[in-house]
């Protein structure tokens, strides 16, 4: 699923957006978050790729990740990409949006 989101994101700014880049993001505390989106020199949206969110262990590991990232990096726009799960949340006051692959890739 991350070679899709990776090839997605590298088409969409081959085709839409120059200055659009992504990372890989790792602190020094081990906490990863996949794709870090930057429009220009702005951090415009963190993303993680996990297949199944229903393990609490999981799920739990991912948001750590995910706000200590947006924290950091000063970025509100987080979207956990899933293989069919769709919801919001908001978890330690900031919104995180599931969406499944198939909808993601269609945006």
């Amino acid at each position: 699923m991350e070679n899709i989101v990776a090839v997605h994101l590298k088409i969409k700014k081959f085709l839409e957006n120059p200055l659009m880049d992504f990372y890989y993001y790792k602190d020094y505390s081990q906490n990863e978050v996949d794709f870090v989106v930057k429009d220009g020199p702005k951090v415009s949206q963190l993303i993680q790729v996990c297949y199944d969110i229903e393990n609490p262990d999981t799920k739990e590991r991912e948001l750590k990740a995910l706000i200590k990232a947006s924290r950091e990096l000063k970025c509100d726009d987080l979207v956990i990409i899933t293989w069919d799960y769709e919801a919001n949340e908001v978890f330690k006051s900031k919104n995180i949006s599931y969406t499944p692959l198939w909808k993601w890739l269609l945006s």
